[in-house]
Formats: structure tokens, sequence, C-alpha cells
């Protein structure tokens, strides 16, 4: 099968490698269709063990090379006539892209496509997958969805034109449903999900000390990390002792680094930038609480739900985030973890507080939420049905082919 994706590899979408990598482990024959060469100058080490190899599609936009690569690929896709209308109407690049994958799944003989995100990759893969013949999914995730600049035409189209559509929580799936009806009824919900052998449960212990926060993720927006800044000076004002290490960048980082200035936080707040896997869970484990103060945007675009998050639950660090999209699916109030409304700097500071003046019951918050994980988001379960999701879409579009020949 072929992986569509906007770009590959990328920091900040670890959970694609590791969903490969699973269907790797399962005997699933990958090849990844990149339609940007990758930016980011850091890795993960979990890269190097993927196998599948990858194609980064063209990025040019000059006729001549659109009509020489659709006069290649129609040597393998004769039909592709027959959808000209169509990839005329798209924009330039996503409609090459299109043509130059269905070209090589027929080459290939790939039986299926998946895309993450329901926007330019997931067009590629339906246009590619009309113009091969099979059949095509995709992985919808937050701002793919909600943001204010997703054309709700295109979106119905890929949703009812997909085998199947996997969203990352119930929230979602009864936002498209109740969204987009009928054209959503192929939703099912699959949660990002994490190694957890990878992310070994430790109860907190006495910390030596201040007490430390944690939060990880893009410096942008919804993210919500000016409320952290603002509660941690709440909580620097009453006297207590803490650190606050946060770790990512993006393009917020200038902003953030002035309310850390303005608050007169700058003994208080580390902000690391961007760090390896390893490094950041070093600090998640080290840490006494972790918080994920996460926000609707101003553009609609939010969260969906944070492999971070699960990953500091999983360590067994207690949480406070806020009841976005689908964390409260996995931070139960007062049973996995505590939530508080988003932009609200006061109630996160007293979230905060209580977590570190109770940490016997933090812990036993954080016990709850690993016992939720190995219920609900084992990477290992999420593969096999993720695996069972594409074999039943190969299924039908064999037989669907089979049937049209006879």
């Amino acid at each position: 099968m072929g992986y569509v994706l906007k770009m590959y590899p990328r920091f900040s979408e670890t959970f694609i490698v590791h969903e490969i990598l699973q269907q790797e482990a399962a005997g699933t024959q990958v090849e990844i269709f990149s339609l940007r060469l990758p930016i980011d100058g850091r890795f993960h080490q979990a890269l190097a063990d993927v196998q599948a190899p990858v194609t980064y599609l063209s990025r040019q936009h000059r006729v001549g090379l659109f009509w020489s690569a659709l006069g290649e690929a129609a040597r393998d896709v004769p039909t592709i006539g027959e959808h000209l209308p169509e990839l005329l109407a798209a924009p330039a690049d996503e409609a090459l892209a299109a043509v130059e994958v269905a070209a090589m799944v027929r080459r290939r003989s790939l039986e299926h496509l998946h895309a993450h995100f329901g926007s330019i990759a997931a067009n590629v893969a339906r246009l590619a997958a009309r113009l091969s013949g099979v059949t095509y999914s995709f992985t919808a995730h937050a701002k793919d969805i909600f943001h204010e600049d997703v054309d709700p035409a295109a979106l119905a189209a890929r949703l009812r034109e997909a085998h199947t559509v996997v969203t990352v929580s119930d929230f979602n799936r009864e936002y498209l449903r109740s969204t987009y009806g009928s054209d959503a009824e192929r939703v099912v919900r699959l949660y990002n999900s994490i190694d957890l052998a990878a992310f070994p449960f430790a109860p907190k212990g006495a910390t030596a000390g201040p007490a430390r926060v944690a939060a990880v993720g893009r410096l942008v927006e919804k993210k919500g990390f000016a409320d952290l800044l603002t509660a941690t000076a709440e909580l620097v004002a009453r006297g207590h002792e803490l650190h606050v290490d946060l770790v990512g960048t993006g393009p917020l980082e200038g902003e953030l680094r002035d309310h850390v200035a303005r608050l007169g936080l700058e003994s208080v707040v580390s902000m690391h930038g961007a760090l390896p896997q390893s490094a950041v869970r070093e600090i998640v484990t080290a840490a006494d609480v972790f918080v994920a103060p996460c926000v609707v945007g101003a553009d609609g675009n939010r969260d969906g739900l944070p492999t971070v998050l699960l990953e500091a639950l999983a360590l067994g660090t207690p949480a406070v985030a806020t009841p976005v999209t689908g964390i409260p699916e996995i931070v139960r109030h007062g049973e996995t973890g505590l939530l508080v409304p988003e932009a609200h700097p006061s109630a996160l500071a007293a979230a905060i507080h209580r977590t570190l003046a109770d940490p016997d019951a933090a812990a036993g918050r954080a016990r709850a939420a690993r016992e939720l994980l190995e219920a609900d988001f084992d990477l290992r379960e999420h593969a096999r049905e993720l695996q069972t999701i594409f074999r039943a879409a190969v299924a039908e579009g064999t037989a669907a082919r089979t049937g049209a020949a006879a």
C-alpha cells in the first residue's frame, strides 16, 4: 500500500513514523509518497527503522511537465482521459502529484492508498485512487477538520469517496457525522496511540528543590502556552517554588520569550526549543506535572489528541489540561487528571497547585490514566485495527474490479 503525505519526514509528526513501523511489523509492504521535501533539520531516531521507499513528487507547475507526466501515466492508466475534467479542476500541483501516484500504483501493483490529514494529501490520494482504480482512506486529525480555511464541499467529497476515514477522537467523529451527514457515515474513531512498552510507568516520588512543570508542543496559538506562563506568574506571586520546562519551537517563540520577560520569569521558565524524543522523555519523566493548556485558535484551529499528552500519562506524570476536542477522552477530570476551562490562567494555576499540593491523589490519577491507556491507546492494537481496515478496503476494491471486468 502507499502512504500519501504532505511532507515526510516531519519532526512534529512522529505518530506517522510509528504507524508505518507498526504496519511494516505486521507484514504490510509500504511505499511513501511525499508532496514536499522535508524542511526540518532534526529527525527522530525511529526514522532510521522505516524500510519503506520514499518518492518525492513533482512541485513544478510548468504545463509541459504536467502533460509529459500525463502522457507517461497514460501508458499505465489507460482510463486517465475519463478523469481529465476533474484533474483540470484541481490545483495544478495536486493534479500532477495524483497523476504521478496513479502511475506508480499501477507499475508497483499497490492495492490501497492512505493519507494523513484530510486536506492536500487526502485529495491527492482521492484523485490517484480514482485514476488507478484502487481504494483509499485517510486519517483526519484537527486542523484539517476545524480550521477556517477548510472547504466543506471539498472535505465532503473526500469523506464520501473514501473507503474509510479514521479520526482520532469520538469528538471528531461526532462532529464530522453531525456536520457532513451521510458523507461521513464511514468515519471511525481510532485513537492516537503510543508504544506503551517504550514509555514505562513510574510513580512519582518526592521532589527535591522546586517542583517541575513540563509542557511540550509547537509554539502556536492552539497550544495555549501564554496561559501557562500567566498561570506560572500567579503561582510564583503566591510564593510557590517551581520551574517550568517548555519544549518546542514555532512562530510564537519570540512573543512567548517576551511574555516570559514581561512577567519576570527568566529564572523560572526554561525554553528549550526543539529536542529529540529521548530528551523530551527525560524532561517529562522528571516533571511533577505535565500541562496541556490547549485552546481553540481564532482561526478555528485546535489540537486533536496530543500524542505528547498520552506519552506523559504513560510515564506516570500527572496531567492538567483543557477540554478541547478529544482531550477529555483521556484526561477525565478527577479520575485520570484535572481539566480546567480553556484560556483561564487562574483556573490553570489552581489545578497545578492542587496537583503539587496532594501528590498521593495526583499519583492515583496517574495510575488510572495508565490503565486507560493500556485499555484503549496501545499502538499495537491500533496497528491491528488499521490493518483490518486496509485489508477490507483491498478486498472491496478487488471485488469491484473483478465485477467490472466480468
